[in-house]
């Protein structure tokens, strides 16, 4: 049985700004301490995303960015430029982090590390969180950098899985980021974090999805 990944990008495309004035919207964005936003909104304007990123930014709320994927990096840098200084916690792999390396001008565009100190430290409108950049590489380790020890990497060994093992590995940096950030909202410590984070990614690529959602589609 094999499966394959398709992006959609119809939910990023028709969101309408206006949404998040609406009674029952503006209720539930108050009310929120921690945001999520993928970089596929950044693909059709990013009107949206930057109004909640820089109001929770003003109000000293957790804005996480994903860089969801490669191309954004590579060809909406200006946008991703425009709200990164909102954003408390980046993630990405290391295909999106070499990405931004290349656009960013990175000297070693390999080197994750180097990549990730150049995120943490990008320019950051609430200079009172440090921006926390956590980048994933599938089986190989994972990598966190605080702007606050921008030149001291953290190094998370990934228990490497058998082939038997791995069945799917679509989704698998979505689960990391879900279970990263589960932890991270109920108090648990980076290390817990990216611990789970793991854990999540190692049962994903054992098994097979079929569903469909934004901004996905299994198939």
């Amino acid at each position: 049985m094999s499966s394959s990944l398709v992006t959609t990008l119809c939910a990023a495309e028709k969101f309408n700004k206006s949404h998040l004035s609406t009674p029952k919207v503006a209720a539930l964005l108050e009310e929120a301490k921690f945001f999520y936003i993928g970089g596929f909104f950044l693909t059709h304007g990013i009107e949206s995303a930057l109004e909640v990123a820089k109001k929770a930014s003003e109000q000293g709320k957790v804005v996480a960015l994903n860089l969801s994927a490669p191309f954004i990096p590579q060809f909406f840098k200006a946008q991703l430029d425009t709200i990164l200084p909102y954003a408390d916690i980046v993630i990405g792999n290391e295909s999106e982090a070499e990405s931004w390396g290349e656009a960013a001008g990175v000297a070693d565009k390999k080197d994750l590390a180097s990549i990730a100190r150049s995120i943490a430290l990008f320019a950051k409108s609430n200079p009172s969180r440090p921006r926390l950049v956590v980048l994933t590489h599938g089986a190989e380790s994972t990598i966190v950098v605080s702007a606050a020890t921008a030149n001291e990497p953290k190094v998370y060994p990934v228990k490497k899985l058998s082939e038997a093992e791995i069945v799917d590995t679509n989704g698998a940096g979505d689960a990391f980021a879900g279970a990263f950030l589960g932890a991270y909202v109920l108090g648990k410590s980076v290390d817990e974090a990216v611990e789970v984070g793991h854990r999540l990614g190692a049962i994903c690529v054992g098994q097979v999805r079929t569903f469909l959602c934004y901004p996905y589609a299994y198939r």
